[in-house]
């Protein structure tokens, strides 16, 4: 199939390289150093991206970032006959809208930390009086993962609803404040491909939020990861999908807006049983890196079968084994990534074994060059975690760009809650 997919980035990368491996023809808007077929169209250019898909005859479009989910790519795309594999607006609202997504989990009976919603810094202060301990502080909208305080005591709680309300940080996504109870325990994140009320999930991945080892130091968009995950065997999955997956997916049917695509739920594995902390209508990045790389079937096949209704009619197959990222991010990251450092090594990591998917990458004339925060993920597939940790790594040797920063205890140990 001729395939375009939406995006930059290391989810993007890893989309295309499945789709690509399958024997698919992919383009990607705006892609990266990395991907095949870059087409300069920004990712939340909605018209352009649709005038493409109809110039360029797409017969699937793949639409990898959160941005263009919330804002109605997929409604657009749909609107003109091309099929698209994501949900559309009404369903997006799940991640775009962190207080529609907890109203929607105790209305559809979903086990969740408890929360308050605010508007304004003087409602925050005084709902912190209803939390025995310093609540996490999120900023309800789209904040490209970084939205997410985790204070130490009731100062630090105050002092993230300042750096929302007053300093305004994150914009207009904090225009809604979440507090929430800080749960214990250890995160893992399920992922399903839906459709409707058809779901199927996939393997289970955990990542590593934190920017250091022993998971020390601020949240990022993700330093690492890894699957399958070992703290959800398939009875506890099974849970989890009766649990998270299909009362979203009936609750959104019921509103009449059935929900296609991927719907992830972060969760918490408490003393209690699973907490929902999230949803995401997305593949994670960098959970993509390493489960489709273990995706046996054509993941094309799956997306339109998810598309047309015909989810059902699928079991999902997955290569034996394991697999493990290691994010390589800028020097600066998260603060203040620098940009334009040269990346040398990538074919060393490939010949050890490796698949090396670029994210914050540019293109130059002498080579790969660092573009973003999070500049590659690099993923090794093995009999099991430990074969694919040592694989990954070794990939990571072989790579250098000047101010390199990446963890060395990926997939070694399990991450604590963040």
């Amino acid at each position: 199939m001729r395939v375009l997919v939406v995006g930059g980035g290391g989810r993007e990368h890893a989309l295309a390289w499945s789709l690509s491996r399958h024997g698919h023809r992919v383009w990607c808007a705006p892609g990266n150093a990395g991907t095949p077929g870059n087409i300069p169209i920004a990712a939340d250019d909605l018209q352009g991206l649709v005038r493409l898909a109809r110039e360029g005859d797409i017969e699937l479009v793949v639409v990898g970032p959160e941005a263009p989910l919330v804002a109605g790519l997929v409604d657009a795309l749909a609107a003109v006959g091309i099929p698209a594999f994501g949900p559309s607006a009404a369903c997006a609202a799940l991640e775009g809208s962190k207080a529609f997504s907890k109203d929607a989990m105790v209305r559809w009976g979903v086990a969740t930390a408890a929360s308050v919603t605010v508007t304004t810094l003087e409602e925050g202060m005084a709902a912190l009086d209803r939390f025995d301990t310093a609540p996490v502080v999120k900023a309800s909208g789209l904040a490209a993962g970084k939205g997410v305080i985790v204070p130490d005591d009731r100062a630090g709680a105050e002092a993230a609803l300042r750096l929302m309300f007053v300093e305004r940080a994150f914009g207009s996504a904090a225009d809604e404040v979440v507090l929430e109870e800080r749960l214990v325990g250890r995160e893992v994140s399920v992922l399903a491909v839906c459709s409707g009320t058809e779901y199927r999930l996939l393997v289970p991945a955990q990542d590593h939020k934190r920017l250091g080892d022993g998971d020390l130091g601020p949240n990022t968009g993700g330093m690492g990861a890894f699957a399958p995950a070992p703290t959800l065997g398939a009875e506890l999955l099974g849970t989890v999908g009766d649990t998270a997956i299909a009362p979203i997916l009936h609750g959104m049917a019921e509103r009449g807006t059935p929900y296609v695509g991927v719907l992830y739920a972060g969760l918490m594995l408490t003393d209690a049983g699973p907490r929902v902390l999230e949803y995401n209508c997305r593949l994670g990045d960098p959970e993509a890196q390493v489960i489709l790389p273990l995706l046996a079937d054509d993941p094309a096949e799956v997306f339109l079968a998810a598309v047309q209704g015909r989810l059902g009619e699928l079991t999902l197959s997955w290569e034996p084994g394991a697999a493990a990222t290691v994010v390589m991010a800028a020097a600066g990251y998260p603060d203040q990534p620098r940009k334009g450092d040269l990346i040398t090594g990538i074919e060393a990591a490939t010949a050890a074994g490796c698949t090396v998917f670029h994210a914050g990458t540019s293109e130059s004339p002498d080579g790969p060059r660092t573009a973003g925060g999070r500049v590659l993920a690099v993923t090794g597939v093995g009999a099991d975690l430990d074969a694919a940790v040592a694989r990954a790594y070794a990939g990571v040797a072989a790579i250098s760009f000047a101010g390199a920063q990446f963890r060395h205890d990926i997939g070694r140990t399990i991450p604590e809650a963040t």
